[in-house]
């Protein structure tokens, strides 16, 4: 049914969009702004979509808090507290190294020799530090360094008697082997030594022909170690020294002999 009312110059133009979507307009509706995206016309349905609107992105910074600050560092300097004390207490279970400290006493015997040279002495006593490390948990290398104060070393051979004042030294390495048995350790060592003898020359010393002497000989010796703490235990130990009889380059002597020095010594022992 025609609406006679209304010719066709009565009609808005509704105008047209270039089907190739370059959005060329033609008619009487409102134009697009310039600048913006028509959009894109649907022929058929009459459905003319339009883009959405850009959204602008902002970065937003976030607040600075000193407060923040202070507790990171807190925490930072917390987890480096943590870190050195489980380094510490690790290290300290695997420790490798120790250092001792000992009293000690040389014990000198009687010698007769065929020659009817006799040597005797008195007591020395004196210090021994040592250093251990291990190799092993119950493997380790010794090396030893002693002195005694003052001693007196008598060589007699008719019709001379000499009494000379001596202080004596050692320095010596070991291979030790440990057994562990809770908290006591009982250990053997064996190795090389070196004894000097050092005369004093003093009112005691009754010939001035003594000189110093060097003997090389062998350490031996057993002993026990007791853990008082992880760092520290208290060491007994009996120790000989085997060498030659020192004559101290003194003349008509020489006895030819060698001498088994007995040595014990108690100290204190810290391991790191």
């Amino acid at each position: 049914m025609r609406d006679e009312g209304l010719g066709t110059e009565g009609l808005r133009n509704p105008g047209t969009w270039d089907r190739g979507g370059r959005g060329v307009y033609s008619g009487d509706s409102p134009k697009p702004r310039p600048g913006t995206d028509p959009g894109s016309y649907n022929s058929e349905s009459g459905f003319c979509a339009r883009p959405a609107p850009a959204i602008e992105e902002f970065v937003v910074s976030p607040p600075v808090d000193g407060r923040e600050d202070l507790d990171r560092m807190k925490k930072t300097v917390l987890v480096v507290f943590l870190l050195a004390a489980f380094a510490a207490a690790g290290h300290a279970q695997e420790s490798r190294q120790d250092i001792s400290l000992s009293g000690n006493a040389i014990i000198e015997p009687f010698i007769a020799s065929s020659t009817d040279v006799y040597v005797h002495s008195t007591t020395a006593e004196g210090g021994l530090l040592s250093y251990r490390f291990m190799l092993t948990p119950t493997t380790a290398l010794e090396v030893n360094y002693g002195i005694t104060y003052l001693n007196r070393i008598n060589l007699y051979k008719i019709p001379n008697d000499y009494d000379i004042h001596l202080r004596t030294q050692e320095i010596s390495g070991a291979f030790v082997r440990s057994f562990v048995y809770k908290n006591w350790n009982p250990f053997v060592e064996a190795g090389p030594s070196g004894i000097i003898f050092l005369p004093i020359r003093n009112s005691g010393t009754h010939t001035l022909d003594a000189k110093q002497q060097t003997a090389v000989g062998a350490l031996y010796g057993a002993g026990f170690a007791y853990e008082i703490s992880p760092s520290f235990d208290i060491r007994a130990e009996y120790r000989g020294l085997v060498t030659k009889v020192p004559t101290l380059d003194v003349p008509g002597m020489n006895t030819n002999k060698w001498w088994n020095m007995f040595e014990p010594a108690v100290g204190v022992a810290y391991h790191f």
